[in-house]
């Protein structure tokens, strides 16, 4: 079966391909640690004093990709693998940009993509 990662990479190159007038980009989340103060010891490792947790990116809900159309609307598309489902929160995100006008919902590849922005 093919990764949502491996679809998300195939729909941005044939995205690039289809619409060359297009920009679609990955949406890139992430989480590490700090803290009071980040000690660099001689071997290359950190000490960090009083660590928390932090995560970076973007709200729960979020799509892998956001992009702008020629013309200028916005272009937002949750990546999903064959069996995938998207979370409540992700679409309510899609339910709320659909709201602004924008072209928003699931793929599984281009031709989803296409029928998003489309409107079918």
């Amino acid at each position: 079966m093919t990764s949502e990662h491996d679809i998300q990479s195939k729909i941005r190159i044939d995205f690039s391909k289809q619409i060359p007038d297009g920009l679609l980009f990955r949406v890139n989340v992430g989480s590490g640690w700090t803290g009071s103060k980040i000690i660099k010891n001689k071997d290359g490792s950190i000490t960090i004093l009083n660590p928390r947790p932090f995560n970076t990116g973007v709200p729960d809900g979020f799509p892998d990709l956001v992009g702008v159309l020629p013309g200028g609307k916005a272009l937002f598309v949750e990546v999903k693998a064959l069996k995938g489902k998207p979370s409540a929160e992700q679409i309510n995100f899609i339910s709320q940009a659909l709201k602004t006008g924008a072209c928003a919902g699931v793929a599984r590849s281009i031709e989803d993509v296409i029928n998003i922005i489309n409107g079918s």
